[in-house]
């Protein structure tokens, strides 16, 4: 594993005690330029896992607790006028930034979702006729609750197909439990976390981007992908972009697996997290 991998991955777990495989996906779909939805009750540490990899790697952070009354000009930004200059200024929305936690995505309307994963999909935000390209990297953390359904705007199969991987946190076992309170007693382990990397993701991203796919494995997930379509029990085949976070996912997982090549196994260890979703 790369030195840098690893130091990031050995700083989060400071804090997110317990959920290793959690933190080397979320990892691997961040260096895999993709967008995570993480699927869980409230309490199970979402939001400590995106403000521990802000810090960690670096990155600017915004977050954004979606309600029904949210629109979608709290995302994009506005423009207000100045009397002083007798223009229009541009305010920020909260995606001009590197890392967003976009808290309960499907308590927003579908016309605030849709600004969100149209900026998640395009990388850009257009506002009065001037388009702003948002920062790089841009990364989204997005939240459900799979058990409150009550006001909720359940999100489009073509809306999710947006998010590279989905995962859940699920509940600490007993002994981590312990650890979390123990931890927790006297301070809060995040103000100790220490930034790994500035300014250096997208290098990151750039090397994971560069590991070699022999036609092999091109052909491995093109047949796990054309039997999603053909199974009588899917009703939903995977898409191209699907089989393309396939693809990138895998390169992600060899990289921290310190080789520059995918094998089969990178693709069936991140199979279900890209494709249950879609």
């Amino acid at each position: 594993m790369n030195k840098k991998i690893e130091d990031i991955v050995s700083e989060v777990k400071k804090v997110v005690i317990g959920k290793d495989e959690i933190i080397e996906k979320v990892l691997m779909a961040i260096l895999a330029g993709g967008h995570i939805l993480l699927e869980d009750v409230p309490g199970v540490g979402k939001t400590t896992l995106a403000l521990t990899f802000s810090k960690v790697l670096g990155l600017d952070y915004k977050r954004m607790q979606f309600t029904p009354d949210s629109v979608p000009s709290d995302i994009t930004g506005f423009s207000v006028y100045n009397k002083n200059s007798g223009e229009f200024q541009y305010m920020e929305g909260c995606a001009m930034t590197n890392l967003l936690l976009a808290d309960e995505i499907n308590r927003a309307s579908s016309k605030t979702q849709s600004a969100l994963l149209e900026v998640m999909e395009e990388g850009k935000i257009t506002v009065d006729g001037v388009t702003r390209t948002v920062e790089k990297p841009f990364v989204v953390i997005a939240t459900q609750n799979p058990t409150g359904w009550i006001g909720t705007q359940s999100l489009p199969n073509s809306q999710l197909d947006r998010f590279m991987i989905r995962l859940n946190m699920g509940y600490p076992d007993m002994n981590n439990l312990i650890e979390i309170m123990k931890d927790r007693h006297h301070e809060n382990p995040l103000d100790k976390v220490k930034h790994v990397i500035n300014n250096e993701l997208i290098n990151l991203q750039e090397l994971a981007g560069n590991i070699y796919v022999s036609d092999e494995i091109y052909e491995y997930i093109s047949k796990l992908v054309e039997k999603t379509r053909e199974h009588e029990l899917i009703k939903l085949g995977i898409s191209p972009r699907g089989a393309l976070a396939i693809c990138k996912m895998a390169k992600a997982k060899a990289m921290l697996g310190g080789r520059d090549y995918v094998v089969p196994q990178d693709v069936q260890y991140i199979f279900k997290d890209v494709c249950s979703h879609r």
